[in-house]
């Protein structure tokens, strides 16, 4: 049934669904749709098995993709769980009818209240934040502050950050609208695209080399992004992720805008139980620390701490508006991008 499904469907950026049974039991399994890559989640459910006996089945592909198949599949999806980045994503899959409503102490427990959905049909599993990055030899840090002071003209010509296509961007448009309203974001919007140093293009790694190369003084771009650049093997990325510091913005008001990667448990999930026992699992101090060291992401959970890297970022305060309100601010983020001309 599994691959006979992803045949009819033919969406190719899905591909073959490696280890995916024909048929699905009702037993000692769950199947999961992953939005991110391999290698970011396989190892954690590999040490899901191992501790639970719970095989996982696993089918990665872009989150926009798996949500298609999800509500083509309907009734007959194999699909347990969804793990997906961005609580707008998150919050599309739950506006599309798929997710079920989780029932867990454990979950309430672990995860605070504004990194999870406010009704328990998804919890964050891992958060980044988004901060300004500048090039050390160009910018003092004194002279940042917050997000809203980037459209000062001083900054003409000076900004790096991605499309107004990428979702991160779009939510952090969102939480604009939600803490200042729509008004003063269209006006936050329309002075930062005047303040670009190039026509948007290229994902956050690429804002960051863009800085490091004086292309740009400053760039947006998520924690999560630099902190690989600077673990990784790659030695052209990791000199130029440290030419850049880490600036928190917004810490004298509500805080610097954060997002998470998250999950939640499908409507017609045949394997209910072991899909709420996974998103529990992945939410345990081990799995935590796993995220943290080995993906470069925080942790939700306070009392697990952030890898040696992200500490020397510093500390910070993050925004605690609760990540529901990005996804239904999406549409009006994308407007107000659309009209400030963001590309």
């Amino acid at each position: 049934m599994f691959r006979n499904t992803l045949r009819f469907l033919g969406v190719a950026a899905l591909g073959a669904a490696i280890g995916l049974p024909a048929s699905v039991s009702a037993d000692g399994e769950v199947n999961v749709y992953s939005a991110r890559q391999e290698n970011l989640i396989k190892p954690l459910l590999d040490d899901f098995t191992r501790d639970t006996g719970i095989r996982v089945n696993l089918l990665t592909a872009r989150a926009d993709e798996l949500l298609q198949r999800i509500r083509l599949e309907g009734r007959n999806s194999p699909a347990d769980v969804l793990i997906t980045v961005d609580a707008g994503n998150l919050h599309q899959a739950q506006q599309a009818g798929v997710l079920s409503t989780i029932e867990s102490e454990v979950l309430n427990e672990r995860v605070p209240e504004h990194l999870r959905d406010v009704d328990g049909q998804w919890y964050g599993l891992s958060m980044r934040a988004r901060p300004i990055l500048y090039n050390k030899a160009k910018v003092d840090p004194s002279e940042l502050s917050t997000y809203e002071a980037l459209t000062d003209p001083k900054w003409r010509g000076r900004i790096c950050v991605r499309s107004s296509s990428n979702v991160y961007n779009q939510s952090m448009v969102s939480a604009m609208i939600a803490s200042v309203g729509p008004e003063a974001a269209q006006a936050w919007a329309n002075g930062l695209v005047a303040n670009f140093a190039r026509p948007p293009q290229g994902g956050d790694r690429d804002q960051i080399r863009a800085a490091a190369a004086g292309v740009c003084d400053v760039a947006i771009a998520n924690t999560y992004y630099i902190g690989a650049m600077l673990a990784g093997d790659d030695a052209d990325q990791r000199a130029a992720a440290e030419q850049l510091g880490v600036f928190f913005p917004n810490q004298e008001d509500r805080g610097t805008h954060v997002n998470i990667s998250g999950a939640g448990a499908l409507v017609h999930a045949p394997n209910p139980e072991n899909a709420i026992r996974l998103i529990e699992y992945l939410t345990t101090e081990e799995a935590q620390r796993w995220y943290a060291e080995a993906n470069q992401e925080y942790p939700v959970r306070p009392d697990v701490p952030a890898s040696e890297i992200l500490q020397s970022f510093g500390d910070f305060k993050a925004d605690s508006l609760n990540l529901s309100l990005l996804g239904q601010h999406n549409a009006e983020a994308v407007r107000i991008m659309d009209r400030a001309r963001w590309r």
